[in-house]
């Protein structure tokens, strides 16, 4: 539930009524009290950060397109050019770089892109996409261009910025750190809600730390399921805890599967070599794309052209909203032969799964009602955190925060709890270390901290004496 820290619901009940009676959590509620408060205070500041640039990032597929309209959408004219004719009016225009894709016109007022790679100012990683007007042949732009998802400048800077801070590698440990504790916070935050649900039917309507506490329980309860699906699938493609991720779904047979590309022959002599940086390779991209369409591969698509000369051509379908079309297929760029054909109906299990998590939690799978859903819940956590922090400064005295939950809650927990509890704890912790490895930091430095306050205590009745 609560993504904020101190989620201290043990004040006592109002004076009018009984207290709640101990429910089956009672001798585990210290113990989610303490880990909740805790891992509030200090993953909420990265909770925050991801939740306002994933804010930003649900906006941004809109925003794109208002700002690129130029670029992205043309008139409707009357017949299309051929999509080869298309291509070398963009290589006319940008004769730099190799051809590495080219997405035709998937709607009647849509530019049809040129993807090209290797251009001279443009991060290796990204390519530059000519924009193409498919009636007339006019290039009426180019910009870089990030991703699968054909992210433009604008959304490609927010993306990265929700990623990794513009930090690289080592900023993608922030995302990381909060993906691996979002669940454990929600989930904790659903203990004390209804561990103490009779209680806090009678703090509703009261002022000051009671309010706080209602709103952000509320609020939590409602937005706790969306706050463990973010966790989820944003662990999927997160460093570590992904590459695991990766890795058992291999083992299981559940990978993604590709399209073989392979065809084994030499095209060489049938049209312009690989590596001469152009899309027409043998019969050409007119037939390559009739060859597809006779597959039932509708738009929008992607050609790549051969990679070499054994390869093919590689069609594939690249719509992630719903219903989702991901089909692909290989093309002999030497006969325009369709030799392999993935559809993605004949993907694993996981694999979908894995698909539609993303495609959910980039906000591409519903369109606009997946964005606004996901700024919500962005907002939900935003509002969590401060009441959360809102709580804690209203538990303490004065000008200061409240003191933290009391030690030694793991002792209140029965050893039938806690034995298969340290198990899956330290299971989870190897296959999502910044879950295991912040919380192994929180154990050492709380039994540290005990035992220093343990020998001052000791020392102070010795000295009373």
């Amino acid at each position: 539930m609560s993504t904020a820290p101190p989620t201290t619901t043990d004040e006592a009940p109002p004076a009018a009524g009984p207290a709640p009676s101990p429910g089956r959590w009672a001798p585990l509620r210290p113990l989610v009290l303490r880990l909740h408060f805790y891992a509030g205070v200090f993953v909420a500041p990265f909770l925050l950060i991801a939740a306002v640039t994933g804010f930003l990032y649900a906006g941004a597929f809109q925003a794109e397109k208002l700002v690129y309209a130029h670029e992205m959408t043309v008139p409707v004219g009357d017949t299309e050019l051929r999509l080869s004719e298309q291509v070398a009016a963009a290589r006319k225009a940008h004769p730099e770089g190799a051809v590495s894709a080219v997405r035709p016109s998937p709607e009647a007022d849509a530019t049809t892109r040129v993807m090209l790679s290797g251009v001279e100012g443009v991060d290796p990683g990204h390519t530059l996409a000519v924009f193409v007007d498919p009636y007339t042949g006019t290039v009426r732009g180019d910009l870089e261009q990030y991703g699968s998802t054909g992210a433009l400048p604008l959304r490609t800077w927010i993306d990265e910025f929700h990623r990794d801070l513009h930090l690289g590698d080592t900023g993608r440990l922030y995302s990381e750190l909060a993906a691996s504790w979002l669940w454990v916070i929600a989930g904790g935050g659903l203990v004390l809600w209804f561990s103490r649900r009779r209680a806090l039917r009678k703090v509703r309507g009261t002022s000051g730390r009671r309010r706080t506490l209602g709103l952000h329980g509320s609020v939590g309860v409602w937005a706790a399921a969306g706050f463990v699906f973010l966790s989820a699938t944003g662990l999927t493609w997160s460093t570590y805890a992904g590459a695991n991720i990766d890795e058992l779904r291999t083992s299981l047979g559940q990978a993604t599967p590709s399209v073989t590309a392979t065809t084994g022959g030499d095209h060489a002599g049938h049209g312009a070599s690989a590596s001469a940086g152009d899309a027409e390779h043998g019969v050409g991209l007119d037939k390559v794309l009739a060859a597809a369409r006779a597959e039932g591969l509708g738009d929008p698509v992607e050609i790549v052209p051969p990679a070499d000369e054994s390869s093919a051509y590689v069609v594939r379908q690249v719509q992630r909203g719903w219903p989702e079309k991901q089909d692909s297929v290989a093309v002999d760029p030497t006969t325009g032969e369709v030799t392999d054909v993935l559809r993605f109906a004949d993907y694993p299990l996981l694999a979908k799964l894995t698909r539609w998590g993303i495609d959910l939690h980039t906000g591409v799978l519903f369109g606009l009602v997946n964005q606004l859903a996901l700024m919500l819940l962005a907002l939900s956590l935003i509002l969590l955190i401060v009441w959360g922090y809102r709580m804690w400064w209203q538990r303490g005295r004065g000008s200061s925060f409240g003191r933290p939950v009391p030690r030694g809650a793991w002792r209140q927990v029965p050893p039938y709890i806690v034995l298969p509890g340290v198990v899956v704890v330290v299971v989870l912790g190897y296959f999502v270390p910044l879950l295991g490895i912040p919380l192994a930091a929180f154990f050492v430095a709380d039994v540290a901290l005990g035992e220093v306050a343990h020998r001052r205590a000791r020392g102070s009745g010795a000295g009373a004496k």
